[in-house]
């Protein structure tokens, strides 16, 4: 038996050293072709299963031991060398923030009081401690900036909270973040406005003009910024410097159906921002206001913003960015938005992503509408971190690309117009609801419903189960959670999600899922009977896209289904829904307040795959198709409960989900087959 302990080499002919049981070494030498084949698939799967490693064992005449070694030896290597770039790196960082502090110290030294010629009064200790501050933190706490610390600001943190509290946003919704930045300086926030109106400038000059900046993509015809004439016209060095780094660029308009004065007002405020957004944006929180308006005047605002942006997926990791946003009006009608990455000391970026001047253009148009056009420019480096199914997508144009921002701002538009009763979409079949009061709670409720089901998709770093892991499969991941939110049920909560593949179009998986018919075949809710739909309440001009109420046609407990579907041909589609309690759902029908009824979301995300309908991509062994996410949630405990929740509790989530996987599965081949 041979035991293969390392190779050398990544060109030409790469060298084994084996031993054998005697002790004597062997050499095994790869051709040049196994070569470059197992480096081709090295850059896409890092890590091949048995099943991969298997079909390159016979594709290349090598033993499945042989792959399985020369994967290894390979990770470490890349891993050695990302890690003296990284070293490099951050040798370079640390003496550009040295320079910086000093370049700080120097500047308050110069500070003098106009009268005597001296520090002023009480500045002289102010200047002592900043000075003292900086130098402590120039190690540890970068900074691209020359302004002075908050006055509050230790080592220790600020305002005497942890340090870890600040950098990292799920802490933030109990803390009040905002007023603890009131120590941003003059030279600060003029860096600050410097930097905005830069960025601001070189937008409008995007979107203003197509040629030479603009090319169309010869595959989808998307525009794209053409690198060399962006260079010339707008010289910059690149700021993550990772070889795996890459540049996202993308532009898009559509026409909505919301003034351009509301759209501004909704864009500057961070909450408004989620709500237009729920499907991209997982948070958003206004940092620090640097320049306000009055009178509803927003020409001119500038605040610094966190936003976190996700693919709706526990196996993708979301993107964050610290960001200055900027509004400026153009003309009377004409508005733009510019958002552009900003660090701003411990403020640094951690998702690998920064934002080049990216926003939009909101042009009034008649009848309440508006015209909107988008512009998405980021550096990104993120493909190693990607799950091998979304690696396509991920690294394509549309997850995060313009095309995706528009066409859901335009969806949320229509939906709102449907619920202000602006346009009359609802097809009630058994008299349900019969006040304009009902529409809209039940709209209301809706709506909360799937901004909750898209929040517990952000899983990343939760817990993995790999019972359900094939080869176009990711395994099951789960989180747990103490409820004690309004709005949903208060107790410990098991959330469990599985991303898969299915040779199918997006759209064949979405009229499955949308088929009364064949629902009780695979939701357990219905408990083997057929459903049927009560209340019918369009959501747009989309076919299918809607909120329902449903009933089992077998009564089975006091439990009607609150569903929300909504289908784009170009994005993908969604299902979302939740069972509710008789009388929680007459509340809601009746016009009641809504935002305190307890509801607990599952569903269902259908996307492409990224791939083109030819089959041909970064991993072409496998056609286009749709990737499906499925999450449900159950309660584990309840607050009364002294209980931890049990391995119970989340082996039935498991279970839950890895049967209603099979069962899709199961009726998609017959779905498919008639």
């Amino acid at each position: 038996m041979d035991l293969v302990m390392g190779s050398s080499g990544s060109s030409g002919n790469e060298q084994e050293v084996s031993y054998s049981c005697n002790g004597k070494k062997s050499y095994h030498r790869h051709t040049a072709h196994q070569i470059r084949t197992l480096e081709a698939y090295f850059k896409e799967c890092p890590h091949p299963d048995e099943n991969q490693r298997r079909q390159l064992s016979n594709q290349l005449g090598l033993e499945p031991k042989q792959i399985k070694f020369w994967f290894q030896n390979k990770r470490t290597q890349t891993k050695s060398q990302h890690e003296r770039a990284d070293n490099c790196a951050l040798r370079a960082e640390n003496e550009r923030i040295k320079c910086e502090n000093f370049a700080m110290i120097e500047a308050l030294k110069m500070v003098i009081c106009p009268a005597c010629g001296g520090p002023p009064i009480g500045e002289e200790e102010r200047q002592r401690k900043a000075i003292s501050q900086s130098e402590s933190l120039m190690i540890s706490i970068p900074t691209s900036s020359l302004g002075l610390p908050p006055a509050n600001f230790t080592a220790q943190g600020l305002g005497g909270l942890p340090l870890c509290t600040y950098l990292d946003p799920k802490h933030w919704d109990n803390m009040p973040l905002p007023n603890q930045f009131n120590g941003v300086t003059d030279l600060e926030k003029a860096l600050m406005s410097e930097t905005a109106a830069s960025a601001m400038d070189e937008l409008i000059r995007l979107l203003q003009v197509n040629e030479p900046l603009w090319v169309k993509s010869p595959s989808d015809g998307r525009y794209l910024i053409q690198r060399q004439s962006y260079q010339k016209t707008f010289p910059r060095a690149t700021h993550l410097r990772s070889p795996s780094a890459r540049i996202e660029s993308s532009k898009d308009s559509a026409l909505v159906t919301m003034s351009a004065a509301q759209l501004v007002d909704m864009f500057l405020d961070a909450d408004k921002w989620v709500d237009l957004f729920p499907t991209i944006v997982t948070k958003a929180k206004t940092i620090q206001l640097l320049e306000t308006t009055m009178d509803g005047n927003t020409d001119g605002s500038l605040q610094l913003m966190y936003e976190g942006m996700h693919i709706l997926s526990p196996f993708v990791a979301p993107r964050e960015f610290y960001f200055l946003r900027h509004c400026r009006q153009i003309e009377t009608g004409l508005w733009v938005l510019v958002d552009v990455s900003y660090s701003y000391f411990f403020f640094q970026e951690t998702s690998h992503s920064w934002k080049l001047p990216s926003g939009c253009m909101i042009q009034e148009m008649q009848n309440g509408c508006s015209k909107v056009t988008w512009v998405e420019h980021v550096e990104v480096d993120d493909k190693i971190h990607t799950h091998r199914l979304y690696r396509d997508l991920i690294c394509g144009s549309s997850a995060y690309g313009a095309e995706r921002w528009v066409i859901t701002l335009q969806r949320i538009c229509e939906r709102l117009s449907v619920s202000n009763g602006e346009t009359e979409h609802i097809q009630d079949l058994g008299g349900v609801i019969s006040l304009p009061e009902g529409r809209r709670s039940i709209m209301r409720l809706a709506h909360r419903m799937v901004k909750s089901f898209c929040s517990i998709l952000n899983m990343s770093g939760e817990l993995d189960f790999p019972q359900l892991s094939e080869e176009n499969n990711s395994g099951v991941r789960v989180s747990v959670r103490q409820s004690i939110e309004p709005g949903q049920p208060r107790g410990m909560i098991v959330s469990a999600a599985t991303s898969l593949w299915l040779p199918l179009p997006c759209q064949s998986v979405f009229n499955l899922l949308n088929d009364e018919k064949v629902r009780f075949q695979w939701d357990v809710l219905c408990h083997g009977n057929p459903v049927k739909e009560i209340v019918n309440i369009s959501t747009g001009n989309t076919p299918g896209n809607c909120i329902s109420i449903i009933t089992p046609s077998v009564p089975s407990g006091n439990i009607l289904m609150l569903q929300e579907m909504s289908c784009t041909e170009s994005l993908g589609s969604m299902v979302v829904y939740a069972p509710m309690g008789i009388a929680a759902m007459n509340t809601a029908i009746n016009g009641g307040d809504s935002s305190n009824i307890p509801i607990l979301p599952s569903g269902f995300i259908i996307t492409g795959d990224g791939r083109s309908e030819l089959g041909v991509g970064a991993n072409s062994s496998r056609s286009s198709g749709s990737l499906l996410t499925v999450a449900f949630q159950i309660m584990a405990c309840s607050p009364s409960s002294s209980m931890e929740p049990s391995v119970q509790s989340v082996a039935t989530v498991n279970t839950l989900i890895s049967s209603t996987v099979q069962r899709i599965k199961a009726v998609l081949n017959t779905f498919n087959l008639d």
